[in-house]
């Protein structure tokens, strides 16, 4: 026994010194948009910022407010609007009588084989005019000169693909408990130093912020690719990686707010969807994912607990690791470093969800976005 905690906690030790470690160092490598002064006008190409709304009267309006401030030269907004029961449809039209840069596309049905969001960002694309263009959320709220800032960092890097990492508002111990502890995760999986480096399997899309060139967009497929695509934001950074265009993630803060689903019990619903889909919808991928992130993050609790000898040493140097990344991470997103020793139960949590996406998501045949629901072999036929 003692010989099987002493490998254990040894390769949990093994994980946070060599991922971990290199990962965190790459984490404070990344560009910061605040550091980057605001393109003048004559190096401000037309862009087009392109979101879809379903059902989104309550955060819409606050987001309408911010995109129609933005300070930036020959912007074009274009909304739309896919099948929404409530005032969504309205509110758009009210926005642009009053401001000549939004344009709204109406979208009353959805064709066979799309899933709703991919179809109407294709839509927003194939009404754009834009030579880049910015693909958001509806409850995105941006500062008047992020685009500025942006094509100022993508033109410094040679970029054409930035994705940014913003705020996300967390309200009470919960949320805050698992948001922190999602953004880590976030880190360790999808490594986001390594995306720009060519030869590195690495990419990143976070649906708040992905600005691309136009000719990239294209060159890529569009969103026809991903037209059953669930997770279409990450997938949109994978098929621009995979066409040899330079991407890169950058740190945005608060020039980038999206107030997530309201309540822990919100977002364990919200996220149902989304989990096992971000695994391909494979079984056997979960149960790996479940396990390490337990043995990981939850393990070397009970190492430190009831662990002798060096197995207790490999499980202290793992969780002092993982508690420094949280607090930077923590940091990061501007809320409490103490946060950081809620790490185990974030695992906890995080873990729950993947499981209950996995069930639910089975138990259904498939998952239901958007009123609409979609059969699970169709969904597996269309990963990227």
């Amino acid at each position: 026994m003692h010989l099987f905690g002493l490998v254990l906690f040894g390769f949990v030790a093994f994980f946070w010194l060599t991922r971990g470690l290199r990962v965190a160092y790459g984490a404070i490598r990344l560009p910061w948009i605040r550091d980057f002064a605001p393109a003048s006008d004559a190096d401000c190409p037309r862009i087009s910022i392109l979101f879809a709304a379903r059902d989104e009267e309550e955060k819409l309006p606050a987001a309408l407010v911010t995109l129609m401030d933005i300070d930036y030269p020959g912007l074009e907004v274009i909304a739309v609007d896919d099948r929404s029961h409530d005032a969504t449809g309205r509110i758009l039209d009210e926005f642009a009588a009053a401001h000549t840069r939004l344009r709204v596309v109406h979208i009353t049905q959805l064709p066979a084989g799309w899933l709703g969001k991919p179809h109407a960002l294709q839509k927003a694309y194939e009404a754009s005019t834009g030579d880049w263009l910015l693909f958001t959320d509806a409850d995105v709220r941006f500062k008047r000169d992020v685009l500025r800032r942006a094509i100022a960092l993508s033109k410094a890097r040679n970029l054409e693909h930035l994705t940014l990492m913003g705020d996300v508002e967390m309200v009470g111990f919960w949320e805050t408990v698992l948001i922190t502890f999602f953004g880590m995760a976030f880190h360790i999986v999808t490594d986001p130093y390594r995306v720009t480096h060519p030869n590195s399997r690495a990419y990143i899309g976070v649906g708040a912020f992905q600005l691309l060139k136009r000719t990239a967009y294209e060159a890529s497929g569009t969103h026809c690719r991903l037209a059953m695509e669930v997770v279409d934001d990450m997938k949109l950074g994978k098929i621009v990686k995979q066409s040899g265009f330079r991407s890169e993630a950058g740190i945005a803060q608060d020039f980038v707010v999206v107030r997530w689903h309201v309540g822990l019990s919100n977002i364990i619903r919200g996220v149902t969807k989304n989990f096992f889909a971000g695994a391909g919808y494979s079984v056997p991928l979960v149960a790996i994912a479940v396990s390490g992130v337990l043995l990981m993050n939850v393990a070397p609790v009970f190492g430190i607990l009831f662990g002798h000898g060096w197995s207790r040493i490999f499980a202290v140097i793992a969780l002092v690791i993982a508690l420094c990344f949280h607090t930077g991470v923590d940091i990061g997103m501007r809320v409490s470093p103490l946060y950081a020793f809620t790490h185990p139960l974030g695992a906890i949590l995080f873990s729950y969800m993947l499981l209950r996406s996995t069930i639910v998501t089975l138990r259904q045949g498939g998952i239901v976005w958007r009123d609409t629901f979609y059969p699970l072999e169709e969904l597996k036929r269309g990963v990227v």
